[in-house]
């Protein structure tokens, strides 16, 4: 599993306020509780049981960054609060039509509903993803090229 998703679901524990989470995947086995400290903070704790001898050095990495136990805020940047442009469809996403073209859409921007703020490249189809908000974009949640997925958080419009 690599650190991506690990991180992804520290976040969406968080989030959910769901007391534990256990995810398979071939023989590895993630294990994230989130517990309820004294004050009303949350902990969370992730254990990782040893699996295979070459997995020792994803271990190490996994070590390094990602705390034992930490804070919500350590965990998941905060996301300014407005409407959330989710991902319709798995694929790549870009910011700009082609590399040398300027980006559809930069923080900071007025955009109006139907405009194009991104495509995603699927299957060899490049769709060009709409606002559905009239508003300013607060905040791109996706960078440049990287893989998304169905329903995943684009941008923050508010």
């Amino acid at each position: 599993m690599d650190l991506r998703k690990l991180k992804t679901l520290i976040d969406l524990v968080a989030e959910s306020g769901i007391s534990e989470l256990e995810i398979s995947e071939g023989e590895e086995k993630v294990r994230i509780v989130n517990q309820r400290a004294g004050h009303g903070q949350q902990v969370q704790q992730v254990y990782i049981p040893p699996a295979m001898p070459n997995q020792m050095a994803f271990d190490q990495e996994l070590s390094s960054s990602v705390p034992a136990v930490a804070s919500p805020s350590t965990l998941a940047p905060e996301i300014p609060q407005g409407n959330m442009m989710k991902s319709p469809m798995v694929g790549t996403f870009y910011r700009a039509p082609n590399p040398e073209s300027p980006d559809f859409v930069k923080v900071g921007d007025v955009v109006k509903v139907g405009q194009t703020l991104c495509i995603i490249e699927a299957m060899k189809l490049l769709n060009e993803i709409e606002c559905e908000f009239d508003g300013v974009v607060k905040q791109i949640l996706v960078d440049n090229g990287q893989g998304v997925e169905f329903d995943q958080p684009l941008f923050v419009i508010a």
